[in-house]
């Protein structure tokens, strides 16, 4: 599996930039291979991880899912 690690604030700046969501970004970067892409904060401390699927129908059911857990760590619960 691969590992990805990106730093979660310069990530969704350069998105509202764009104009993409972060799901457009996970579609493109669907393959044979499993990617764990880990989400930091500035200092480098580990904020969540999501496993990128491998089909975009996988990707479509973690979508709502994931966009809640992210939701719960920005208002601070666990």
């Amino acid at each position: 599996m691969k590992k990805i690690t990106i730093k979660a604030n310069d990530f969704f700046e350069l998105l509202k930039l764009k104009g993409e969501s972060m799901w457009d970004i996970f579609a493109q970067l669907i393959d044979d291979e499993e990617k764990e892409i880990t989400f930091v904060d500035d200092k480098d401390d580990y904020l969540f991880h999501y496993i990128l699927p491998t089909t975009l129908e996988k990707l479509q059911e973690d979508k709502v899912l994931f966009s809640k857990e992210y939701a719960d760590k920005l208002s601070g619960s666990n």
